[in-house]
């Protein structure tokens, strides 16, 4: 298995994560309504929320990419980079969300979905 590959796997579990971060040390917390207290909280459990969404939809995207640059026949050290790029850039932008640094996190999410893109451009 690739390096890429298994950036897909990490990208798959980060949104998990932030849903333990969002929800950690909160008693509040109702497993029969866990939307409702989604829609309750403040803060960074709700900007933890956010990412963990924003995580979630950002999957597809980097999957397809790692998938069709390796199908393709891309070279697979710049695949790998690329992938790693684009792990880092969402962690990045994780720990910006939570820690309400709205700026550095647009721009770590350009660099994530640039990282994307750049996976198709690898791919051709």
């Amino acid at each position: 298995m690739t390096i890429a590959f298994w950036c897909v796997l990490v990208a798959a579990i980060m949104p998990f994560i932030l849903a333990g971060i969002s929800k950690a040390g909160d008693r509040s917390f109702n497993n029969r309504r866990p939307r409702d207290w989604y829609e309750s909280v403040e803060g960074y459990r709700k900007r933890a929320w956010w990412a963990q969404q924003n995580s979630f939809e950002a999957l597809p995207f980097f999957a397809a990419a790692v998938i069709i640059a390796h199908v393709a026949g891309g070279a697979q050290s710049t695949i790998d980079f690329i992938a790693i790029l684009f792990i880092a850039a969402r962690i990045a932008y994780a720990t910006c969300y939570i820690a309400d640094l709205h700026l550095l996190r647009s721009l770590s999410w350009l660099v994530g979905i640039g990282s994307c893109i750049a996976l198709f451009i690898v791919a051709a």
